[in-house]
C-alpha cells in the first residue's frame, strides 16, 4: 500500500472488469457476482474496518504522528470517499453527496478528480466529527447497497471491477490502520494498550538458520490471471534465475541484537552509501520502537510494552537495516522473483490479521513463515514489469506513478488481511521507512 500515499498501496486491477477466469463455468461467475453476494463482501470488508476501530478513544481518531501516519478518522473516510467518487456518482443516478467538502478533505493524491487536501496536515481535521465520519459510511454503505441491487446487468458487469478494487482498496487501509496505530500510541508517553497481549508462542524448539536449495533456470513471475490482481503484478513474464538458497525462517530479534551488539550501527563499511547518511541523520541505534532500559530491551507492541523475545521475528527495520544485516551475515536479501518463486510453492497460510496477535510470532517447527508476520525486503527495485502499461485516467493514478526510488516487499504482515495477499502481490515503501512490519529473510548464491 507507496510514496505519494506513503505506505498506501492503493493499486488496480490489470484487466477490465475483472471477469471470473474464462475457464470456470458461467454459473459460479454469476453467483459470485451477483448482487447479493456483493453485498455480503461489501458489509464483511467494512464491518471490519470499523471492528478494529473499536478499542480507540475519540481523542484517538484525531491523531498525526508524522506524514506518513494518518489519523484513524481519515483512513475511515478516505476509503468512503472511494466508493463515493469512483461508483456512486458516476453509476448511481440522482446520486446526492454526503458533503462536497469531503471530495476535497478526503482526496489522497487523485490528481485528476480534484486538488487534495495535503496530506501532512490530516491532523488539523477536528471537523468533521468522528461521528458525521461514520454518518457519512452509513450513507454511502445505504447508497451502494441501492446500486447493487438496481443496477442492471451491465451496470454491473461496468462496476464490478471498481467494487472489487474499492473492497481490496480498504482492506489495504485496514493494515495501515494497525500500523499508523501502533505509531501513535508510541509516540504517547503513557504507552497505551490498543488490544490485550496474546501469549508468546514458544516454538518447541529453537530453529537453526537452515537453508533450502532452490533451483533456477527460466521461470515465470506476476499473476497468472486467476482471481482478483493489481495491475503492477502484470503481465506474467519469464525470468531468468540462477540457482540460490533460501533461509527457512525470517531473522529474529536475537539474531539482529548480535548485529547490533558487534557495532553494526556504527561500521560504515557495512552500509549502503545513503543507509549510512540515514543512519547518521537519524541517528539509529536499534530498530524503530525498540527501548533499552538498564541492561535489557523492550519494544513497544499493540499490547504495549513488552520485554524483547528474542525468538520472534526482527520487525521494523528500514531496507537499509535489513540490507546491512544481510552483509554482516555473509548473506544478501532475494530478490523479488526469488521470493516470488518460492511463495508461489506453498499454501497462502501464516500469522495474519485474523489471528488477532498484532504482532510477528517465532518460528515453529514445519513453518518458514514465508507468508504473514512480516512484509519481508527485497533487493529489487519496484519497477514496471516488461510490457506494463498504468490505465488511463484517474484510477491510473494508483500505481505508475510511484514505479520509482522504492523497493519491493512480499509475503504480508500480521497486519494484512489474509485474503488479500498472493505470492504475486507487491508491496513497495521508499528504503529508509520502517514503520510497517517489514523483516528480513536471507538469501545467498548456490556455489
Amino acid at each position: 500500500m507507496m510514496n505519494g500515499y506513503s505506505a498506501f498501496i492503493i493499486l488496480l486491477p490489470f484487466e477490465a472488469g475483472q471477469r471470473m477466469d474464462a475457464r470456470e463455468p458461467v454459473k459460479q461467475r454469476n453467483e459470485e457476482q451477483s448482487p447479493i453476494s456483493w453485498i455480503n463482501r461489501y458489509r464483511k470488508v467494512r464491518r471490519q474496518s470499523e471492528s478494529l476501530c473499536e478499542p480507540l478513544e475519540i481523542e484517538d481518531y484525531v491523531v498525526q504522528t508524522m506524514p506518513n501516519v494518518s489519523p484513524p478518522k481519515w483512513h475511515l473516510a478516505h476509503v468512503t470517499w472511494f466508493f463515493e467518487t469512483f461508483l456512486l456518482k458516476p453509476y448511481l443516478p440522482g446520486y446526492r453527496a454526503y458533503n462536497d467538502s469531503f471530495a476535497v478533505l478526503f482526496n489522497s493524491y487523485y490528481q485528476t478528480v480534484g486538488a487534495p487536501y495535503p496530506r501532512t496536515r490530516r491532523g488539523l481535521l477536528s471537523r468533521p466529527t468522528v461521528d458525521e465520519v461514520y454518518a457519512y459510511r452509513e450513507y454511502v454503505d445505504e447508497m451502494m447497497e441501492q446500486l447493487l441491487h438496481s443496477a442492471t446487468e451491465d451496470v454491473q458487469a461496468d462496476i464490478s471491477m471498481g467494487i472489487e478494487l474499492g473492497l481490496h482498496h480498504e482492506q489495504q487501509h485496514q493494515e495501515l490502520l494497525l500500523t499508523d496505530i501502533k505509531h501513535i500510541f508510541a509516540s504517547n508517553p503513557l504507552r497505551p494498550i490498543y488490544a490485550p497481549s496474546s501469549p508468546v508462542i514458544e516454538p518447541a524448539t529453537s530453529l537453526p538458520l537452515n537453508w533450502t536449495n532452490i533451483e533456477g533456470g527460466i521461470r515465470e513471475i506476476g499473476h497468472d490471471g486467476k482471481g482478483f490482481h493489481f495491475d503492477n503484478e502484470s503481465p506474467r513474464h519469464q525470468f531468468l534465475l540462477r540457482d540460490y538458497s533460501l533461509a527457512v525462517r525470517l531473522v529474529t530479534n536475537g539474531e539482529y541484537l548480535e548485529f547490533m551488539e558487534q557495532g553494526a550501527y556504527s561500521r560504515p563499511e557495512l552500509w549502503l552509501s545513503d543507509g549510512w547518511n540515514t543512519v547518521q541523520q537519524e541517528n539509529w541505534q536499534a530498530p524503530l520502537y525498540w527501548e533499552r532500559q538498564g541492561s535489557e530491551w523492550l519494544l513497544m507492541t499493540l499490547s504495549g510494552m513488552r520485554r524483547l523475545h528474542p525468538d520472534e521475528p526482527v520487525c521494523h527495520v528500514s531496507f537499509y537495516e535489513a540490507d546491512a544485516f544481510a552483509r554482516w551475515a555473509g548473506a544478501r536479501l532475494p530478490s523479488e522473483a526469488e521470493l516470488e518463486l518460492a511463495l508461489a510453492r506453498e499454501t497462502v497460510k501464516g500469522n495474519f490479521m485474523e489471528s488477532l496477535a498484532y504482532h510477528p510470532r517465532p518460528a515453529c517447527n514445519g513453518s518458514r513463515q514465508l507468508y504473514g508476520d512480516v512484509w519481508e525486503w527485497t533487493q529489487s527495485s519496484y519497477s514496471p514489469y516488461p510490457g506494463y502499461r498504468a490505465l488511463e485516467g484517474a484510477l491510473g493514478e494508483y500505481n505508475g506513478k510511484f514505479m520509482c526510488n522504492q523497493m519491493v516487499l512480499k509475503g504480508g504482515s500480521c497486519a494484512t488481511p489474509e485474503s488479500h495477499i498472493r505470492a504475486s502481490y507487491r508491496n513497495f515503501f521508499m528504503p529508509h521507512e520502517r514503520w510497517q512490519f517489514t523483516g528480513i529473510r536471507l538469501a545467498r548464491d548456490c556455489i
